[in-house]
């Protein structure tokens, strides 16, 4: 499960195109937090991994599903539909049906 954390929080940050440095300095920490986690000479504690599903927009589940590569991308396009009208939400139902043929 270590692994997984580590390798989850790098594939997050590269789908951000962001370094090690700047998800550091972004969560307040030094340059150096997230090359420790990376490398496994550490793992955050449970309130910093609740900090690092916000930075990247995500739920705890989402961090976890190993079915989506890319949960950050998936949460705003759920956002977004739950925005719309029901006429909206099942012409957008249909759009991806027919994109999955």
């Amino acid at each position: 499960m270590e692994e997984f954390v580590r390798n989850r929080i790098t594939q997050l940050r590269l789908n951000k195109g962001i370094s090690e440095y700047q998800l550091s300095y972004d969560l307040g920490h030094s340059r150096g937090y997230i090359n420790n986690i990376s490398s496994g000479k550490s793992l955050p504690s449970m309130s910093e991994f609740f900090a690092i599903c916000e930075y990247f927009n995500i739920t705890p589940i989402e961090f976890f599903d190993t079915n989506h590569t890319n949960p950050e991308l998936l949460s705003k396009a759920i956002d977004e539909i739950q925005t719309l009208n029901d006429d909206d939400m099942l012409l957008m139902l249909t759009l991806i049906k027919r994109i999955k043929k």
